[in-house]
């Protein structure tokens, strides 16, 4: 920073000490214009004439009350306005006391708003040109009393202008200073919601392909000795189920990375067409499934087939964790008018009666995939015994709605 940039720094840091200069500034200005005598006989001439010692006292007064005109413009407008007054009614030749006065005036412009400047511009402008002009010892046409005129109005009319320029520049300033905090909102909200997407799929791939490799695991832990053969099979399924949970975990990971980094083997977001599939894998861990579907083999946008999916993926595996080896789950795909229903019901009651109605994870993750396409989820014991979820997603929905960022299309 350079010895320039350094003290206007200071200054603006002490207003207090810049208006102290300004005054010695204008003071000496007033001082020196007091021995300039219009009236000469060959036109403007510098002499050596004394002023009068009224003068010089309201050139004092003046300049000193500049000091203070940041803290009370007005009142630092009135003081100079009426000692420019003064100056202007009694003294031939003039003072240019009125210097103080414009530069008030141009300090209340700047720091008022606009309807005050005009008033406290015309104000001045109408009693110091119309006391010098009528009252005044010079003739009313003077040339002195068209300059205080004129020097009052541009004093005001730059005041005014610097007021309207450092508006324009703190509305600039503002508006950008708003769009920052509204990226930096929208990217927070973004990787907000990127984070819970990926904290649903990640639950739902882990607890439903775990749960399987527990049942197997332990029905293989349970049967090694007395049927070798049964074991091996139960150990085959926890390997097939194993392999599919790293597979999904693959996808959902490859999503993560960057732009720049290896592309990492995906595959597409399993839907509605791979339920007998997802069904099979509970089949073989002994759970008695039945499916009904009178969805007329429709197909369904990516981010609704996802939904629909991983609701029943969800559902099942409660079913497998809570509802008892004994139970048996109903699943129903059906299409009604613009939209899709979803009902998973079993008759079990394990240990912990079913799933609690808004507990876990599992079951906030599918009202938030559920409720992102405008949906609704309905989950609950049943009467007599058993769970029951019912989720109804439309089947048509916006493309902004629908589409999750990040989900693998």
């Amino acid at each position: 920073m350079n010895p320039l940039d350094r003290a206007r720094r200071q200054l603006k840091a002490h207003p207090l000490a810049l208006d102290a200069i300004l005054a010695a500034g204008v003071l000496a200005c007033m001082v020196a214009g007091s021995f300039v005598d219009p009236g000469g006989h060959r036109g403007v001439s510098w002499s050596l004439r004394t002023p009068d010692p009224l003068s010089l006292v309201l050139i004092t007064l003046g300049a000193a009350a500049l000091v203070f005109r940041r803290r009370a413009p007005l009142v630092i407008l009135a003081l100079t306005g009426g000692f420019s007054l003064v100056e202007a009614v009694t003294s031939d030749p003039r003072a240019p006391v009125a210097m103080t006065a414009v530069i008030a005036l141009y300090t209340v412009a700047s720091t008022t708003d606009r309807p005050t400047a005009l008033r406290a511009g015309l104000l001045t402008m109408t009693v110091l040109t119309g006391a010098s002009m009528l009252a005044g010892p010079l003739p009313w046409y003077a040339q002195e009393n068209l300059a205080i005129f004129a020097w009052t109005g541009i004093g005001a009319s730059a005041g005014d202008a610097v007021r309207s320029r450092r508006a324009f520049i703190h509305a600039i300033r503002e508006r950008a200073e708003r769009a920052e905090r509204t990226r930096e909102e929208e990217a927070r909200r973004r990787v907000a919601e990127e984070r819970l997407r990926i904290a649903r799929d990640l639950h739902d791939v882990v607890a439903h392909h775990i749960a399987l490799v527990n049942v197997q695991a332990g029905v293989a832990a349970h049967v090694m000795d007395k049927r070798p053969d049964q074991a091996k099979e139960a150990l085959a399924h926890v390997r097939e189920a194993s392999r599919s949970a790293l597979n999904e975990l693959r996808a959902t990971v490859g999503l993560l990375r960057q732009s720049g980094d290896p592309e990492a083997p995906t595959e597409p977001a399993p839907g509605l067409d791979r339920l007998d599939e997802l069904v099979g894998t509970f089949r073989n861990a002994g759970l008695h499934v039945e499916v009904a579907r009178a969805d007329n083999g429709i197909t369904l946008p990516a981010a609704v087939g996802l939904a629909a999916y991983r609701v029943i993926q969800e559902a099942l595996t409660n079913v497998q964790k809570h509802a008892g080896t004994q139970a048996k789950a109903e699943v129903s795909v059906v299409r009604v008018g613009p939209n899709i229903e979803i009902t998973v019901l079993d008759d079990g009651a394990g240990e912990d009666d079913g799933p609690v109605t808004g507990g876990g994870h599992g079951l906030l993750g599918m009202r938030e995939r559920v409720g992102a396409l405008r949906g609704t989820l309905t989950t609950g014991p049943r009467y007599g015994g058993g769970f029951r979820v019912h989720a109804i997603l439309p089947v048509k929905t916006r493309t902004t709605v629908t589409a999750q960022p990040g989900d693998p299309v």
